[in-house]
């Protein structure tokens, strides 16, 4: 059983991927101050796999603190590297604090997996590195465009540093580009819980409809496609989690051409905002309330995945549809109204 380390293991896409790590048989530790998640999500991944894993709250940030894990943990043999501020909005208010936070994080990660002899090293990155792209769907050769926040451009400098970490020592990394993750564990143990206001769609819906959240806004429906409405593609987040244990298998199995490879993890379709709020209108029976508002700074018109690259190379297919997306949220949303009193901790403000 190979010891993984994955950062930021209490957030949505991390206990995700603790769990499919998990149930293919690895050895997981978790570090996450929960700053923005919620502790609680410890016990949803025990409550799936039957393993309790151990959490560690530091901050990454403190190289002290992070190199302390790795001397109780010597034999770590991989590192998905989830922990890091994702709010577009926010970071285009606050971008020094995004490029500290997001950087130094990673650069403390990369100098104790060079001290420690840690062979591979799997990075969260994003769809955003594209920026405005000018033609879609985006491969993996698709030029990367300055991204439209501070957000954006940390995870292209991060992919860099990444880039030329494994050039120089050899490091076996994969960068894993997301589209949009949404969804929730099939068991509605597991799911988002965004802090404050919710950012993403999908938990904007299924908020309002539950009652949250009085009305959600669209965000512009002047943009030049279908319906005016920004195009994005939806992944499950069950799905993203797999491709994880698949690119550290891949690299444990020495498949890898390169020491660093890129792939997109997305369905391939593409789907506008208020496609979106249909299909969540047609599985959950529920009209919702929302109502058309200005553009939201930061925001790119449309973008889809080729996944053909991940299909091909790491065995990966994408095993849930848009239906599914929203059935298993609005589930998981259920879930967390009927258990207020287990949920209730959760930060409601932005650091």
């Amino acid at each position: 059983m190979a010891k993984i380390l994955v950062t930021g293991g209490c957030g949505y896409i991390g206990s995700h991927t603790i769990v499919d790590l998990i149930e293919n048989g690895y050895d997981v530790i978790s570090v996450d101050n929960n700053s923005r998640s919620n502790p609680v999500i410890l016990a949803g991944i025990e409550q799936i796999t039957g393993e309790k894993v151990k959490n560690y709250k530091v901050d990454l940030c403190n190289f002290d603190d992070t190199h302390a894990i790795f001397q109780e943990n010597p034999d770590i043999k991989g590192i998905v590297h989830f922990a890091a501020y994702k709010s577009v909005g926010e970071s285009v208010e606050k971008p020094l604090v995004y490029f500290d936070n997001n950087l130094t994080s990673q650069i403390n990660l990369l100098k104790c997996s060079q001290e420690f002899e840690t062979p591979y090293f799997v990075f969260s990155s994003s769809c955003t590195v594209y920026g405005n792209p000018d033609k879609i769907p985006v491969t993996e050769e698709t030029p990367v465009k300055t991204a439209e926040s501070p957000y954006g451009i940390s995870k292209q400098m991060s992919e860099e540093i990444t880039r030329q970490y494994s050039k120089s020592t050899g490091l076996n990394s994969i960068l894993l580009r997301y589209f949009n993750p949404a969804g929730a564990h099939p068991s509605a143990v597991l799911g988002e819980m965004p802090i404050g206001k919710p950012e993403n769609l999908v938990p904007a819906i299924t908020q309002t409809a539950i009652g949250k959240i009085p009305k959600m806004f669209v965000h512009g429906n002047d943009y030049p496609t279908r319906d005016g409405s920004c195009v994005r593609d939806y992944i499950h987040v069950c799905d993203l989690a797999r491709a994880h244990t698949l690119a550290l298998q891949r690299m444990e199995g020495e498949r890898s051409t390169k020491v660093c490879e890129v792939y997109n993890l997305g369905t391939g379709t593409g789907v506008t905002v208020l496609e979106a709020i249909k299909a969540f209108e047609k599985v959950s029976g529920i009209k919702l309330n929302y109502e058309i508002g200005p553009r939201r700074p930061g925001d790119i018109v449309a973008i889809y995945a080729n996944n053909d690259k991940a299909k091909k190379e790491l065995g990966w297919e994408p095993q849930f549809n848009l239906e599914d997306m929203m059935n298993t949220a609005w589930k998981w949303e259920l879930r967390l109204k009927a258990d207020e009193t287990v949920f209730g901790s959760v930060p409601r403000e932005l650091n």
